[in-house]
């Protein structure tokens, strides 16, 4: 029995190799999603400006989908000792 990979086995494992490495390693990135460039657009991100969604989100807690990033998560719950499909590689 050979061990030998058929070319396109070996070429979708390079590609993948590939995907996770470049151009930035990994699949998830945190970025900005307001403009931080100067004193009015740090007030309206934190103090003070903060203050009036989460009082909204305090009298209305449906509103936390409009004003955070609550509706474009998800959640992976896992013991990190395996991989899908390779077992115990943690």
């Amino acid at each position: 029995m050979s061990n030998q990979l058929s070319a396109a086995e070996q070429a979708l494992r390079d590609a993948a190799r590939e995907y996770h490495r470049s151009p930035v390693r990994g699949k998830i990135s945190v970025t900005p999603t307001k403009p931080l460039a100067n004193q009015l657009d740090l007030s309206l991100a934190y103090s003070p400006g903060v203050a009036y969604p989460c009082l909204d989100i305090q009298a209305d807690p449906s509103k936390a989908a409009e004003y955070t990033a609550r509706g474009n998560l998800v959640g992976v719950v896992t013991n990190g000792t395996a991989v899908l499909g390779l077992g115990n590689i943690g």
